[in-house]
């Protein structure tokens, strides 16, 4: 089985999994418990309308699947700070546009096939530039979540009490979904901008079905995912599968017998 390293492409997808395997469920947590997971999947379209963009105009996918999350995530603050008694209409609002905006731009795209990398994810195919963007982005975001974390901790467990502590809640809602954006743009291309939602909010709730404490639970969640991700490799390279594919259906898996289990 170690055979798999002898290629630097699958050592580049362990290396690159690991990373992302880390700040997925590092912005997941946070959102999961602010009952804002729809925010996975509308940031995860975003980015593939970013792609589309790119590929039509010539820029480079990557960044401006990174432009585009951010400028959604920006999007999603605006308008929940506008409408106060209906947060979650933001996601809705900003998914749909994001879903109009990647229609329209791939019906300008020659060769369709240069976007379905995006969809499902080609963690073994990224280039130099690639490589490099995501450790360098995955470090910027654990570095941010470390300084953040008490702060955000407070925020996520009792919101009205941060502010007479001074912690400026509106800015770290932002910074979460600034962060959060960043995480998810930068996975587009390894795990697939369909899937990428489902690794940040799955191995989250996996590991609060097992962990009692907000640690625990962020701990445990980055071990499974880790997890999920080197079996999804290891599977998708002997039987020749798509990797974010098999990483998404692991998870669900092992949420499903966790579930079980537990039930029993």
């Amino acid at each position: 089985m170690l055979e798999i390293f002898d290629y630097e492409f699958m050592r580049r997808a362990f290396i690159v999994g690991m990373f992302l395997a880390i700040i997925l469920p590092t912005m997941g947590l946070p959102i999961l418990l602010k009952r804002l997971s729809m925010i996975g999947d509308t940031l995860a379209h975003s980015s593939l309308a970013g792609v589309a963009i790119g590929l039509c105009f010539g820029f480079d996918p990557l960044l401006a699947s990174i432009a585009a999350c951010i400028v959604a995530g920006l999007g999603i603050e605006l308008i929940r700070n506008k409408l106060k008694a209906y947060q979650e209409i933001s996601t809705v609002i900003i998914l749909a546009a994001s879903i109009g905006l990647a229609g329209v731009f791939m019906s300008f795209i020659n060769n369709a096939n240069s976007i379905s990398a995006y969809l499902f994810g080609s963690i073994v195919t990224i280039s130099d530039s690639e490589f490099y963007l995501v450790i360098a982005v995955s470090l910027f975001v654990i570095v941010c979540s470390y300084l953040l974390y008490n702060t955000l901790y407070l925020c996520v467990f009792d919101p009205k009490a941060a502010p007479i502590l001074g912690i400026n809640v509106k800015f770290i809602n932002f910074m979460v979904t600034f962060l959060s954006a960043v995480a998810i743009s930068i996975s587009a291309k390894t795990i697939g901008s369909l899937i990428v939602s489902s690794l940040l909010v799955i191995p989250v709730v996996s590991a609060m079905q097992i962990a009692r404490t907000y640690k625990k639970t962020l701990l445990l969640s980055i071990l499974l995912s880790v997890a999920f991700v080197y079996t999804g490799l290891f599977i998708s390279y002997f039987f020749n599968l798509k990797p974010g594919s098999v990483i998404v259906l692991i998870s669900v898996i092992w949420l499903i017998l966790t579930m079980i289990i537990k039930k029993n």
